[in-house]
C-alpha cells in the first residue's frame, strides 16, 4: 500500500497536471466528437450521400487525423525531451484552442464546409501529438516512484471523466446551436494553458551529443528491445485497429438506433464512464499482480464487448456495451502507461511517451479508417461487429507470439530484465 503522505493528489504540480489533462480532454474529444457529427450530417443532408457514403467519410475523418499525428511523432517525442514540457503543452493547447474558436466562428456565421472541417481535424491531429508526451513525460517529474501507479490510475480518471463530460455536453449543446460546442470548448482550453503553465519548472534532462536524428530514433530502439514492452503497444495497436467503434457512432446514432444528436453525446461518452469507474477503482487499489494475464483478458472482452454492440438494436445494450469496452480498455491503458513511466530513462521519456502515443492514434484513427472502408462494402452494423471479432482474435494471436504478456506478473523492472536473459 502506498501511504497517504505521498498520494499523488496531495502534491501540488501533480493536481495541475490532473486539471490540465481534465480540461484538455473534455474539450478536445468535445470538438472530435462534433466535427464527426458535421461532417456525417453534412453529407447526409446537404451533398445527399448515402449512410454508407458518409460512414466512409468518418473513416477518411480519422486518417486526416492519424497522418499529422504520424508524421510529427519523432519531432513531439524530442521537443518533449530537449524543451520545457511545460511550454511544449501550452503551445499545442494553443492550437487546438484556435481550431475551436474558428470553428465557433464558422457555424455562427455560416460558412462551414466539408474540406474547412476535414482540415481542421487534421490540424488538431497535428496538435495534440505534442500535449501527450510532454504531459506524461512530467508526471514521474513531480510524482515519487512507488506512487506512479496511483499517479497513473488518478490521471486516467481526468482522462476519463474528460471524455465522459465533453462528449455529453458537445452532445446537449448542438442539438439547441452548432457554434456553441465550440465555443464550450474555447473556454475549457483557455483554462487549460493557465494551468499547464502554473506548474513548477521541470529540469531539463542534459542535451545529448547525438544527431537529432538519431535522438529520435532511440526511443523506437528502446521500446523494439523492450519486448514485453513492445508486445503490450502492438497488443492495443492491432485490437483496437479493428475493433474500434467509436468512428461509427454518429451512424448508429443517426440511421441505426435513431436516437439524434443528445443519443450520439451519451453513446460517445459512455466508454468513459466504463473507463473512469474502472480509473477511480485503480485510484485507490492498483493492480500489482497477474499484470499480464489481465491485459490479455481485458483485451479479449474489449472484442466481445464492441461485437454485441456492433449487433445491438436496444439503445439501452448499446449504452451498456459501449461501458464495458471503456472499462476493458482501462485495464489496457493502465497497465500500459504504468509499464512505460516506470521502465523508462528521464532523457528518453517523451519519445517513448510520444511512441506509445502513436500506437494509441494508429489504432484510434487508422482503425477508424478501417471501419470506415468496412461500412462502405458492408454497413455500419457488420463492420463494428467483424471487428469486434477481429480484436478477440488478435488477442488470442498475441498469447501465442508473446509469451512474456502471460507470464507477467508485476510491473517491476527486474521482470523484464530476467525475461531477456531467458
Amino acid at each position: 500500500m502506498v501511504s497517504e503522505a505521498i498520494h499523488p493528489l496531495r502534491i501540488r504540480d501533480y493536481r495541475l497536471i490532473w486539471l490540465t489533462r481534465f480540461l484538455s480532454v473534455n474539450a478536445t474529444v468535445a470538438v472530435v466528437v462534433i466535427i464527426g457529427a458535421q461532417v456525417y450530417q453534412y453529407a447526409r443532408t446537404v451533398e445527399g450521400m448515402a449512410p454508407k457514403e458518409a460512414a466512409f467519410l468518418l473513416g477518411l475523418l480519422g486518417l486526416a487525423q492519424f497522418i499529422p499525428f504520424l508524421l510529427l511523432t519523432p519531432v513531439a517525442g524530442l521537443l518533449a525531451d530537449r524543451l520545457d514540457r511545460r511550454f511544449v503543452a501550452a503551445a499545442s493547447t494553443a492550437v487546438d484552442l484556435g481550431i475551436a474558436l474558428t470553428l465557433a466562428l464558422a457555424n455562427t456565421f455560416e460558412f462551414l464546409s466539408l474540406p474547412l472541417l476535414f482540415a481542421l481535424a487534421a490540424c488538431h491531429g497535428g496538435a495534440r501529438v505534442f500535449i501527450g508526451p510532454s504531459v506524461s513525460a512530467i508526471i514521474p517529474n513531480v510524482v515519487p516512484a512507488e506512487s506512479l501507479p496511483r499517479a497513473v490510475a488518478f490521471s486516467s480518471i481526468a482522462w476519463q471523466s474528460g471524455s465522459v463530460i465533453g462528449p455529453a455536453v458537445a452532445g446537449f449543446l448542438l442539438a439547441r446551436d452548432p457554434a456553441m460546442p465550440y465555443w464550450y470548448a474555447a473556454a475549457l482550453l483557455a483554462v487549460g494553458m493557465v494551468t499547464v503553465l502554473m506548474i513548477r519548472p521541470i529540469p531539463i534532462p542534459p542535451k545529448s551529443e547525438l544527431h537529432p536524428v538519431r535522438q529520435m530514433a532511440e526511443g523506437a530502439q528502446f521500446v523494439w528491445r523492450e519486448r514485453f514492452l513492445l508486445g503490450c503497444v502492438t497488443l492495443d495497436l492491432f485490437a483496437v485497429l479493428l475493433g474500434g467503434a467509436t468512428a461509427m457512432l454518429p451512424a448508429f446514432a443517426y440511421d441505426v438506433l435513431h436516437v439524434g444528436d443528445e443519443g450520439l453525446g451519451l453513446m460517445r461518452g459512455a466508454p468513459g464512464v466504463g473507463a473512469a469507474l474502472v480509473a477511480l477503482w485503480l485510484g485507490f487499489r492498483p493492480m500489482h499482480r497477474n499484470v499480464g494475464e489481465k491485459m490479455l483478458w481485458a483485451v479479449a472482452v474489449y472484442g466481445g464487448a464492441t461485437l454485441t454492440f456492433g449487433l445491438s438494436t436496444s439503445f439501452v445494450l448499446s449504452l451498456s456495451m459501449l461501458a464495458l469496452l471503456g472499462a476493458a480498455d482501462q485495464v489496457s491503458v493502465f497497465i500500459r502507461s504504468t509499464l512505460i513511466q516506470l521502465n523508462t530513462p528521464d532523457d528518453k521519456r517523451g519519445r517513448v511517451s510520444s511512441i506509445s502515443g502513436l500506437a494509441i492514434s494508429a489504432s484510434n484513427e487508422l482503425g477508424e479508417m478501417q471501419s470506415g472502408l468496412a461500412a462502405a462494402l458492408l454497413g455500419p452494423v457488420w463492420a463494428v461487429a467483424l471487428g469486434g471479432a477481429g480484436a478477440i482474435v488478435v488477442t488470442a494471436i498475441w498469447t501465442v507470439i508473446f509469451p512474456e504478456l502471460r507470464r507477467a506478473k508485476t510491473f517491476a523492472p527486474q521482470y523484464r530484465q530476467k525475461e531477456q536473459v531467458r
